[in-house]
């Protein structure tokens, strides 16, 4: 018998989800909110694992594909002080292909392929343990029966209150995001700072992070302690209002690394929340999540390389056939929620020293998990 079953969110993990359930003939229904595809920025770029993201697109059987688009090149790392000072400079062999990057607008496209998503089908509420099974309500007010829905809607989840009353807590970290357009042409000096991959400068309790994309693009992060409403009395609207301020919050820092926020484009605050690191929840039939709405965690390149593997070995499940598909679901579950819980302690710790009240433990956390 097919089952009746739903993804919710056309992220990362939801659609290896659904591709890897499509190459094995399995029909699945993709639910995304967003209207289109490309109807909102698709973010930076993503270093996918050789156990984990690039496992599961192995799975799916895009590993080749992946890596026509992949940037090997994209793994340099260059540390700088807030002077400017050079402490590290690593650029990956010609070899190196342990995690190669590539743009999250590229990993869409490549996933996407012969899905059938359904745009544009906000979800308001899933109601397990109905006569006809589990009911997911749409925005719109419509609403359908599956047999099995798949919460892989990120870190505001509408499918997670269905299972869990857990919702996620502010860090005390916020990262600000810019960007720069055409560097290579438009901001020279700015391209050489960066590199092929990306480059790092770190201070008390704050950093900037800037990562090559793509076509001349590149993404800045500026990370720092401060409270959650840190942007009340400013128009978040208002760029040079927010440069204004990031400006000085990093004043002293270098010229060249200050350029980088100067030539931003627009400005986009993304607090860093996160779920406990050990949350899991009491098993609900016909009702499961995957990635961020599982396991939110800061985001330090883990999160989506956990939720495509676990949407990889969530579809082989079911592709399985298993005799009780509830009772596979709940084994899924737990391995899920040991291998997320390994990982959430490490990014925690990790944020921790990256935005650390002394920046050597930001450089020596580089030093412990870069390769040699």
């Amino acid at each position: 018998m097919r089952h009746r079953i739903a993804v919710v969110g056309g992220g990362p993990g939801g659609l290896t989800f659904a591709r890897v359930l499509h190459r094995h003939g399995h029909p699945v229904t993709v639910l995304e909110r967003d209207p289109a595809p490309d109807v909102r920025p698709p973010g930076g770029t993503l270093d996918l694992h050789e156990g984990l993201g690039q496992l599961a697109l192995d799975k799916a059987g895009l590993l080749a594909e992946f890596g026509a688009l992949s940037r090997p090149e994209g793994q340099a790392m260059r540390i700088l002080d807030s002077d400017g000072t050079v402490l590290r400079d690593w650029r990956p062999g010609p070899d190196e292909r342990a995690n190669p990057e590539i743009d999250r607008g590229q990993l869409r496209d490549l996933l996407l392929g012969p899905l059938d998503v359904q745009w544009g089908r906000g979800v308001a509420q899933v109601v397990p343990g109905t006569r006809d099974g589990v009911l997911v309500r749409f925005a719109d007010g419509r609403q359908e029966a599956f047999d099995l829905v798949v919460g892989a809607d990120g870190a505001w989840s509408r499918v997670r209150p269905a299972v869990s009353s857990v919702t996620p807590h502010y860090t005390g970290v916020t990262s600000v995001e810019t960007s720069l357009d055409d560097v290579d042409t438009r901001h020279r000096d700015l391209a050489r700072l960066v590199g092929d991959g990306s480059v790092a400068v770190y201070g008390v309790n704050r950093s900037l992070v800037a990562q090559r994309n793509s076509g001349g693009h590149v993404k800045v992060y500026a990370k720092f302690r401060a409270p959650l409403d840190w942007l009340a009395d400013l128009d978040p609207a208002d760029a040079e209002a927010v440069r204004s301020s990031l400006l000085a919050l990093f004043d002293g820092w270098a010229a060249p690394v200050l350029d980088l926020l100067r030539h931003g484009t627009a400005f986009v605050h993304r607090p860093v929340h996160t779920l406990p690191v050990s949350h899991t929840w009491a098993h609900v039939p016909g009702v499961t999540l995957l990635g961020d709405a599982a396991h939110l965690m800061p985001p330090l390149g883990a999160g989506a390389n956990l939720a495509m593997l676990e949407g990889a070995e969530l579809a082989e499940t079911i592709a399985a056939g298993p005799a009780d598909l509830d009772e596979a679901v709940r084994a899924f579950e737990e391995r899920m929620w040991a291998r997320a819980g390994r990982w959430a302690k490490i990014t925690t710790a990790g944020l921790e020293r990256l935005v650390s009240p002394d920046p050597a433990e930001a450089v020596a956390l580089f030093d412990q998990v870069q390769p040699s």
